[in-house]
């Protein structure tokens, strides 16, 4: 007896094989990598430096698109709400783990976006304008107290961790500077440089060719341990505020739903491309700690991140927006 194979059956067969094929091949078309702020600071720099590495090792495109605006939750937005196929990621820093600053967000970050891999911690360097008579952390907090509300800081942005280290600053030397945010690292800092603000936070790859030209005033960093691509700054914690330690971190995160098989793929080869000598060396000298955290790694890093920042909101007072 001859089996029965009809046209229906072939099709189904063969839709089989296609998405089997499919799957293997992911990715079969460029990827769009979202960033949340604008060109030039530290998370869009994170952004290309990956995507040119990860682009050569999976035969695809990375394009870069920023998408700045309320403090990177305009481009957190779009990719939580985007199909989850891994052709769109998020490339994040600390700020996603503060929903706690806004009000009637849009989207959950714990639940709408799927971590694919922590790539690297870094400190931010707290910097002054050259003509401000600050050169060690207790003259700016002597200068905040002599002139409350007086001394202005810049920010990336309402809730940017450049914005939050400062908040801690403040609630732990009783100053209270009067911040200025802006929609990105790269604003904040041309707002130093033109004097718009006095002091800031801001990422130590964003800030180094400004404090090597000497148009930034180094004075501190923001966690325990000082910087390979600072060495001479000292540490808020050295400078007189013990216990102080915060940190950014750029994270690649994909919408929730998104193909398991696609995430694995794309953490694998990023981890891949953070631990390689090469780029480490590269990472270190930009001031960045690489990490390269599996997918399970990195959420469970950002789950305690999202716990930390929850803590320091609530502690500080700060009202949402």
């Amino acid at each position: 007896m001859r089996p029965i194979f009809n046209v229906a059956t072939a099709i189904a067969v063969l839709f089989g094989i296609t998405s089997v094929v499919s799957a293997q091949k992911f990715p079969t078309k460029p990827i769009r990598l979202v960033v949340g702020f604008s060109a030039g600071g530290g998370v869009d720099k994170s952004a290309r430096f990956i995507g040119k590495h990860l682009s050569e090792v999976i035969g695809q495109s990375i394009i870069v698109e920023n998408r700045s605006g309320a403090s990177g939750n305009i481009g957190a937005q779009l990719v939580a709400q985007a199909t989850p196929n891994g052709y769109t990621l998020l490339m994040a820093n600390a700020t996603l783990a503060m929903p706690g600053l806004f009000k009637n967000l849009p989207f959950n970050a714990a639940k709408d976006l799927e971590p694919v891999s922590l790539i690297a911690i870094g400190p931010s360097v707290l910097v002054a304008h050259p003509s401000m008579p600050i050169k060690r952390l207790k003259d700016m907090i002597s200068l905040a107290k002599a002139r409350p509300k007086g001394l202005l800081y810049g920010s990336g942005g309402v809730g940017n961790i450049t914005h939050l280290e400062m908040v801690l600053l403040n609630a732990l030397t009783g100053t209270q500077m009067v911040h200025v945010p802006y929609k990105g690292s790269a604003p904040s800092i041309v707002g130093l440089l033109t004097g718009e603000v006095y002091v800031l936070f801001t990422s130590i790859p964003a800030a180094l060719g400004q404090v090597r030209a000497g148009r930034m005033r180094p004075i501190a960093v923001s966690t325990k341990t000082r910087s390979s691509a600072l060495p001479d700054v000292p540490t808020v914690d050295e400078s007189g505020v013990p216990g102080y330690d915060a940190a950014s971190w750029y994270f690649v995160f994909a919408p929730a739903g998104t193909p398991r098989s696609n995430i694995e793929m794309l953490s694998k080869e990023i981890v891949k491309i953070v631990n390689s000598p090469k780029i480490k060396a590269i990472l270190v000298g930009d001031g960045f700690e690489p990490a390269g955290y599996t997918p399970g790694e990195s959420a469970r890093f950002f789950q305690e991140e999202m716990k930390k920042w929850a803590n320091v909101i609530r502690t500080a007072g700060l009202k949402t927006k």
